[in-house]
């Protein structure tokens, strides 16, 4: 079971008699719904929908943790501060940095006879299961503090693999919507709950079916070029290449106009290299042909 330390993200945690009605306000994460030893993905947005900051949420006793890259902490803890008000709700920052993730893919859960068993709380030694692997058929456990020294290479390949994507290295915040990171997909995007930060828009975009920027997984013949380059079908921009692990990568592209060069036989380029698209097998989504939006 690969454990790897990953030192550039940080933990907040939100406490008090008020702390799950706050952030059910807030975030696009149905709180409520989380298991007790579940990790979510979750974003706060922007008016106009689209994500200022992006974490991963698990409860942690009666309050919450909330797992961030290192340099959006202070600011995410500076915003939760200023929707605060008179809330009976503490913001607290972590004293320690670093956050470490074990899996064991392809298995059905941890196994006990390893003396490993899942259960609730941040600062406990345990963790909590991050629900973007499981829907890909990966137990991958988050924790805090460093219990493991695997490379971080290791488990970049096992994200790009399952088409899961991290800001920064696969999109820019305050650029993409929730729906361009699979987060309808993935727990992290709620269509149930009350009003929240951006909630609006991205329903609008839900029931009118307007996605059409979508994480897929790159492969080539050989190495990929870096991240920030430009794929193309005919010399028209399809996407971005994002995070790259020799030949594969992610990239968010446009999948109405790389499903029209697909079924017309047009090579998909990242720079010069010829590379090939394939969406998430644990999306459900599937290229359009023509200008109808991809569906599950």
């Amino acid at each position: 079971m690969p454990a790897v330390f990953l030192k550039d993200r940080s933990l907040l945690f939100v406490s008090g008699a008020e702390a799950q009605s706050f952030l059910q306000n807030l975030i696009t994460t149905d709180i409520t719904a989380l298991e007790a030893d579940e990790a979510r993905p979750g974003a706060l947005l922007t008016p106009q929908g689209k994500i200022l900051f992006d974490f991963m949420i698990w409860r942690d006793g009666e309050g919450y943790t909330i797992e961030t890259d290192a340099g959006q902490r202070d600011s995410l803890l500076k915003r939760l501060t200023m929707y605060k008000l008179r809330a009976a709700v503490t913001l607290a920052p972590s004293t320690e940095e670093g956050v470490t993730v074990s899996w064991d893919e392809g298995a059905e859960g941890v196994r006990e006879s390893q003396g490993v068993r899942v259960s609730q709380g941040a600062r406990g030694s345990q963790g909590a299961r991050d629900s973007r692997f499981a829907k890909a058929g990966v137990t991958l456990t988050r924790r805090a503090r460093r219990h493991g020294d695997g490379s971080e290479a290791l488990y970049d390949a096992l994200r790009i693999s399952h088409g899961i994507v991290t800001s920064g290295s696969d999109f820019a915040l305050q650029d993409a919507f929730p729906h361009d990171v699979l987060m309808d997909f993935n727990g992290g995007l709620s269509f149930r709950k009350g009003c929240y930060v951006g909630q609006e828009v991205v329903s609008r975009m839900q029931h009118r079916g307007t996605a059409r920027r979508r994480v897929v997984t790159v492969s080539a013949a050989t190495a990929l070029p870096g991240t920030g380059t430009e794929i193309t079908a005919a010399g028209k921009p399809v996407g971005t290449l994002g995070s790259v692990d020799g030949g594969n990568g992610l990239a968010i592209v446009r999948i109405d106009r790389a499903g029209a060069a697909m079924a017309a036989g047009t090579p998909l380029l990242a720079g010069d290299t010829p590379v090939s698209l394939v969406l998430p097998a644990w999306s459900g989504l599937v290229f359009p042909t023509s200008g109808d939006e991809a569906s599950a």
